[in-house]
Formats: C-alpha cells, sequence, structure tokens
C-alpha cells in the first residue's frame, strides 16, 4: 500500500474524502484537512480525469455574479452529488482495503434557497 502523506500529526492518511471545491484537487484527508495531490495518489488515469472533470464542474449550479441559483440549479446540484457517489466508489476500489474513502456532498444550492 502506497502512503497518502497529509498534515496530520503521524503525516499519513488514512481516511481520505472526496469533496468537489473551487481551484482544489477534489481529494482531502478527512483527519486534518489537507487538499492532497491528486497526482501523488495511486489512481488509474481514467479516475483522475474523472475527478478533475466532475470537480471543475462545482458550482456551475450558482449564477456567481448576481449571487443566485440559476434555473433547476438544485438539480444540477443534485446530480454533481451522484457522480461525486459515484466517482467515490470508484477512488475507494481503487485505493483498496487501507484506506476508507468518504464522500463529502455539496450543499451550496440550499443556502441559496433560503435567500
Amino acid at each position: 500500500m502506497d502512503h497518502i502523506y497529509c498534515h496530520c500529526e503521524q503525516q499519513t492518511c488514512f481516511i481520505v474524502k472526496v469533496e468537489a471545491d473551487v481551484g482544489a484537487d477534489p481529494l482531502w484527508c478527512q483527519r486534518c484537512g489537507y487538499n492532497l495531490d491528486i497526482d501523488q495518489i495511486t489512481l488509474s488515469m481514467g479516475v483522475k480525469k474523472e475527478l478533475m472533470k466532475w470537480t471543475q464542474q462545482y458550482g456551475e449550479w450558482i449564477d456567481w455574479k448576481a449571487d443566485k441559483l440559476v434555473e433547476n440549479g438544485v438539480e444540477w446540484e443534485e446530480k454533481h452529488n451522484i457522480q461525486g457517489e459515484i466517482l467515490t466508489e470508484r477512488v475507494n476500489k481503487e485505493l483498496g482495503a487501507g484506506y476508507k474513502v468518504v464522500f463529502s456532498p455539496s450543499s451550496i444550492a440550499s443556502s441559496y434557497e433560503k435567500k
């Protein structure tokens, strides 16, 4: 098993969180919150490309200039979260038994609905 380095006390990440965010790689240490460098993690190129494409689509359901949801924004976010769950399972299979992989879904649309 390869080591995934982070900023935890033991400097090794064993719980990987899949979470999209603007300008960040989609993998994080669940314990310390360190944004993991996807290129340093042993995953297939196919999964890496899909993860990066998925994270680049984060927030497309928001009109950032107008600070509001786009039409059908809640549905867009739901689809994004479903794809994130699928990718989380793929990451889990590829990393293997030495790691736990969890998914952190986006919930930003609900905050815009309350405005």
